[in-house]
């Protein structure tokens, strides 16, 4: 059977058109240069507008940790329907926030005023970063404003000019977008690690900063983890044989009907993850 025809009230306009404006409202608009930017990577999706100044007008993040929580990591398929349900609602609400940071009255700003679009077109997720690309493909074209797809682990690099940000590749910044890829883990993100980590001792999710809490008051020469170097002359490391010696000591202590002191195992864990990077 044909699928019936969409009420007018189903039959929603969108990208919003331009509401009334100011003479100057629309020549600050203009000044301002209001760039869109979107990151679906992984288990988050948010939505951000700069002006051409780096001023953050609008910031809006739909997290998806309670939904992969109880997995103890990130599923890529959930990650991906999520991105799908939320993505439209972010993106208004981001334009919102930017008219109300800007003082406009007139509504949301519209995708017509805005400068360009951009989006993360890797690394991540392969089907979280999908849903991000179309999405902002789409979004772009229908407003008939350029697109700048961003590999975000550069945007890591820029973000040191505003707050430090974990990756897991070894790079050589020459000079801005002047880059040299050192090396990389070959197995699991550093991020993972700590994940999978603290799912082995029931700690939840995510393990990055339940971990680095506790290591802060532990000792990190208390247990000898493994520290896995390349042994082939290049800069890429293993972390997999490291999350297997947690796991083993955990077991063998739990056997054993040992009590693990928690900051001592997570202050070994991270300093073995740090000296494997470093050296």
């Amino acid at each position: 059977n044909a699928s019936p025809e969409p009420t007018a009230a189903e039959q929603r306009v969108w990208p919003l058109p331009a509401p009334g404006r100011s003479e100057g409202e629309r020549a600050e608009i203009e000044r301002r240069r209001l760039v869109l930017a979107i990151e679906s990577s992984c288990d988050e999706t948010a939505v951000a507008i700069i002006d051409a100044d780096g001023n953050m007008l609008a910031n809006q993040v739909s997290t998806q940790i309670d939904f992969h929580a109880r997995f103890g990591g990130v599923v890529p398929e959930i990650a991906s329907r999520k991105h799908v349900e939320v993505i439209v609602s972010v993106v208004d609400a981001a334009l919102e926030d930017a008219a109300a940071s800007l003082g406009l009255e007139g509504g949301a700003i519209a995708p017509s005023e805005l400068a360009a679009v951009g989006v993360t077109q890797g690394p991540g997720l392969v089907g979280a970063l999908v849903v991000g690309v179309a999405f902002a493909k789409g979004f772009a074209y229908a407003a008939g404003k350029p697109l700048v797809c961003v590999n975000h682990l550069e945007g890591h690099l820029f973000a040191n000019l505003l707050v430090s940000g974990g990756h897991t590749m070894l790079v050589h910044v020459k000079a801005w977008g002047d880059y040299e890829v050192l090396g990389e883990t070959l197995d699991d993100a550093v991020g993972e690690a700590f994940d999978k980590v603290a799912k082995a001792l029931g700690l939840g999710y995510p393990g990055g900063p339940i971990i680095s809490k506790l290591a802060e008051t532990g000792n990190s020469r208390a247990i000898d983890f493994p520290r896995a170097l390349n042994s082939r002359g290049d800069y890429r490391f293993s972390l997999s044989g490291l999350k297997t010696a947690v796991t083993l000591y955990i077991e063998q202590e739990t056997k054993a009907g040992r009590t693990i002191h928690l900051p001592d195992l997570a202050a070994s864990f991270e300093a073995a993850v740090f000296d494997v990077q470093y050296k």
